[in-house]
């Protein structure tokens, strides 16, 4: 692998000047992990792969759309079948005839270990059947679901709760949560620990859990569950500490 641009900086020329007569493909990684600003489009990113004859592969692991980057110009998306497909430890790929043939060599290559077995194939091919006909939740949809989550979370001390916007520009609203830790008495780390081991055991978006603050992503949970989380953290807030 060879990066192109800087950590926080990628344009289409200084992509293109990464390329050498040695470059096989350009990779390119669909992530709200990645930075946002500064970076070439996807369609950018098409445009100077295919200037050079050499194709496009998106990874797009956790991505939800499973046809916008391939209409971009992408050669070969990669998904994640665990992650938005919610089926089994698997992978996806989508693409144009050639590249989805090559990949398909991988079937005369590599032994069993690194090959997917019968049961995942037949549980990610229901997967893609059920998440293609299931109805897509909208971002305000999502704020509607989680409003009266966010209000009695707002309701206990030491919290103040919010909607969020997904920072990739996807069409994803999130329960912010931040911490006054020395008034709710517990740290943000240990509230975490705590609901992770519980039953059901709660696990939150905790990326920035150094600064207070988690994130709930309320994608498939219902508003009995969000009352379920609450109560667990106002259990939290008010019961005894150990």
């Amino acid at each position: 692998m060879v990066e192109a641009g800087y950590a926080n900086e990628c344009s289409p020329e200084q992509l293109a000047a990464a390329i050498t007569p040695r470059t096989a493909a350009v990779l390119y990684i669909k992530s709200h992990h990645c930075v946002q600003k500064s970076m070439l489009s996807v369609e950018q990113a098409a445009t100077v792969a295919h200037l050079h004859q050499l194709p496009l592969i998106v990874d797009a692991a956790a991505e939800e759309d499973l046809t916008i980057y391939y209409r971009q110009g992408a050669d070969l998306v990669i998904y994640s079948g665990a992650k938005a497909l919610e089926g089994p430890t698997s992978g996806l790929v989508i693409g144009r005839q050639q590249p989805v043939a090559w990949v398909k060599r991988q079937g005369s290559g590599i032994g069993r270990a690194m090959k997917i077995g019968k049961e995942g194939i037949l549980g990610l091919t229901q997967a893609i059947e059920s998440y293609l006909v299931r109805e897509k939740e909208s971002g305000r949809a999502l704020v509607e679901k989680m409003t009266p989550f966010i209000a009695q979370l707002n309701g206990l001390d030491g919290i103040t709760a919010r909607e969020v916007w997904d920072s990739a520009g996807r069409d994803i609203a999130r329960a912010e949560i931040h911490f006054d830790e020395p008034r709710f008495g517990m740290t943000t780390a240990a509230i975490v620990a705590a609901l992770k081991q519980g039953d059901p055991a709660i696990y939150f978006r905790g990326y920035k859990a150094n600064e207070g603050i988690i994130e709930v992503d309320v994608r498939s949970v219902s508003a009995a569950q969000l009352n379920t989380i609450f109560l667990r953290i106002n259990a939290l807030a008010t019961g005894p500490r150990s």
